[in-house]
């Protein structure tokens, strides 16, 4: 069975895929979109800037920075110029992010924050660190000597853990976007979203409860975070979604009504809009590559998650 398409590269061990691999990036320029996937991205750019857009997210990027994405996020760079960057990318086999394991830091900072931007700039030492680290996690890959997996691990885990430090360097607890949100309708309007995206769905009824209108919050959003409302909303929508597709049995239809869709067939074609694939697709392939584990866990809330592929089966 090849999942690899014109649209996607999906981690399959079943095929002798790693679950965590690091390769070069080179751009002369040009747009590019690199490939669709199931992993989890980390770019050390090491030269260039431009644009990138994020799904519907799109912000500037530069040199000396550390960019992370989700599975199944749609990317896209517009630089401005010659563009150099090393990139590793893990699968949830290898560390699984999406459950917010201590070692990579607070809840949603780096990979998972739907209200910031998934970015973290390097000072001359913080590069080097990680100049180092990538290159050692390369030679492991490369060299694959005894136990080379788990060093790659600690390697990896310590680049997080150096990135999550940086973007967060207090030592309290930080709630999912708290860090990024400097404008207090933010604030209000991501806990409204976090209470309500089960039911509503519009962004002028968000507005209508922050008391503004739908234009001046949508500005708000547009300005401070590169997005729009309804972006922020239908990601909120996503997160839950995938969540319950990945760590429970609950049929489809069951896990659409739970985000305020009666119409089963409108929130796939949502989902498939937003991922590439349907959600039967993602849960069959995603629990069938984990050997079911992701169903052992407990899931009666999905946590904020970003979170975060073309054909149909």
């Amino acid at each position: 069975m090849n999942r690899r398409t014109s649209n996607g590269d999906l981690y399959d061990p079943r095929r002798g895929d790693q679950a965590i691999r690091t390769q070069s990036l080179h751009l002369d320029g040009k747009p590019s979109d690199p490939a669709r996937t199931n992993y989890f991205s980390v770019y050390f750019l090491e030269s260039g800037s431009g644009t990138i857009w994020a799904d519907a997210s799109h912000f500037p990027f530069g040199p000396d920075s550390l960019l992370f994405f989700v599975p199944y996020q749609h990317i896209r760079f517009l630089p401005e110029g010659p563009v150099q960057a090393e990139v590793i990318q893990f699968h949830a086999n290898f560390l699984c992010v999406e459950t917010f394991h201590a070692e990579v830091g607070c809840s949603g900072i780096l990979f998972n924050d739907p209200y910031g931007v998934p970015m973290v700039r390097l000072d001359h030492r913080a590069k080097s660190e990680v100049a180092g680290l990538v290159d050692r996690i390369r030679r492991e890959q490369s060299e694959r000597e005894l136990a080379f997996g788990e060093v790659m691990l600690a390697y990896l885990k310590i680049l997080l853990i150096i990135a999550a430090r940086i973007k967060t360097p207090s030592s309290e607890e930080c709630p999912p976007g708290a860090h990024a949100l400097r404008h207090p309708v933010l604030v209000q309007l991501r806990d409204l979203i976090e209470q309500n995206f089960h039911t509503l769905h519009a962004p002028a009824e968000y507005a209508e409860r922050l008391h503004l209108t739908p234009k001046t919050l949508g500005r708000i959003v547009r300005e401070h975070l590169g997005t729009t409302p309804t972006d922020l909303i239908r990601n909120r929508i996503l997160i839950h979604a995938k969540w319950q597709l990945l760590h429970t049995l609950k049929p489809v239809k069951e896990i659409a009504r739970e985000v305020g869709f009666s119409d089963e067939l409108y929130f796939s074609r949502l989902f498939k809009k937003a991922t590439g694939y349907s959600p039967t697709f993602f849960r069959e392939f995603e629990t069938a590559i984990r050997g079911g584990s992701n169903l052992s866990m407990f899931s009666a809330h999905a946590p904020i998650l970003q979170p975060p592929l073309a054909r149909d089966t």
